[in-house]
């Protein structure tokens, strides 16, 4: 019987501010993740400026693609797919991955297929944690999303939940800001958050109750606004600190309460983070805690597998890859993109 060959993925993912490429192999096994972050260019701005992304992701993507089948140590001739984001996020940044990919797909003629960026989140999770496997529930919590969703099968997703006006990571950025921590909001909210008090100030938590696993941030961003008014207007002074950790607390909380009931009502036993916010230590602790204390398996990605990368990308392109999905070269960015839209 002749021996089952090795499926390689070669995937790029520039939907925001990070570039990058990887080599996957069989879906689970990471070769190269290689990401060439533009954090420091977009401090300066205190915030993603999208025609600055655009431009550096053009200088530094091939470089990036290079620099990933090196670290594989295979060529594009080893490669049997070609996996790209095309959605969600900037469009001039996403173009430039989709119009790179389709370029090497055409030239070293490979099959391309397109990958939602969300999808790509939920399967990072695949990659440390060898025996996850759908179904399960999963809280895809990240800069531009709140999604809680029921994993059915690969590439298959029903969303059970998502938020109303601003994501949880969003929150963050906003509230960072308006403290003086500046850009990127999450890391340094999370970081600051340790020696501050949690319940040094009460912040609202919104619950809906009309769709109990919708979410809502902008309410508990604004009352923090109002609270850094009301200090100065009054004149006293306020802890960054212990704003920073009672505001984490107020998100965290609502992450932890919706996503354990809907543990419970649909009786999976298998619960995962994913996206950038995944990677925030109060929300792994407080999620980790709940799993526990209801009998619940909890996964979550290291969290060079929580921010934006490309090993991600591959792993839920090899998953498309083997249902068939084949993308023609008329694929093209779509910054709105729904999750389980195709």
């Amino acid at each position: 019987m002749e021996e089952k060959k090795d499926l390689l993925i070669l995937a790029i993912e520039s939907s925001c501010d990070e570039t990058a490429a990887a080599v996957v192999k069989n879906g689970r096994e990471v070769l190269s993740n290689v990401i060439s972050s533009q954090i420091a260019l977009h401090t300066l701005y205190g915030g993603v400026v999208p025609e600055i992304a655009s431009r550096k992701h053009i200088e530094k993507i091939n470089q990036v693609i290079e620099t990933a089948l090196d670290e594989a140590k295979v060529t594009l001739d080893d490669i049997d797919a070609i996996g790209v984001t095309y959605g969600p996020g900037l469009v001039g940044a996403l173009l430039v991955g989709v119009a790179e990919a389709k370029a090497i797909a055409y030239a070293a003629r490979k099959p391309l297929i397109g990958v939602h960026h969300i999808e790509g989140h939920i399967a990072a999770n695949f990659i440390e944690h060898k025996e996850l496997e759908p179904p399960f529930l999963c809280l895809v919590v990240s800069g531009g999303h709140t999604h809680l969703v029921c994993v059915k099968d690969y590439g298959e997703f029903e969303i059970l939940g998502r938020t109303r006006d601003d994501a949880a990571g969003e929150a963050f950025d906003k509230v960072a800001r308006a403290i003086g921590l500046g850009y990127p909001g999450g890391p340094k909210i999370d970081k600051v958050s340790k020696e501050g008090n949690p319940d040094a100030i009460e912040f609202p938590r919104a619950h809906m109750g009309d769709t109990p696993y919708d979410f809502s941030f902008s309410g508990v961003k604004s009352a923090v606004l109002n609270y850094l008014n009301g200090c100065k207007m009054k004149g006293e002074t306020w802890n960054q600190a212990d704003v920073a950790a009672s505001f984490q607390k107020a998100v965290t909380d609502v992450l932890v309460a919706n996503s354990m009931q809907a543990v419970k009502e649909y009786g999976l036993r298998k619960f995962a983070i994913a996206g950038g916010v995944a990677s925030n230590s109060a929300l792994r602790s407080a999620m980790k805690e709940a799993c526990e204390k209801n009998d619940i398996d909890f996964y979550y990605p290291s969290p060079i597998f929580c921010t934006d990368n490309a090993a991600m990308i591959g792993v839920a392109a090899y998953y498309e890859y083997l249902k068939g999905t084949r993308h023609g070269w008329d694929l093209n960015a779509v910054p709105n993109l729904k999750l389980g839209e195709r």
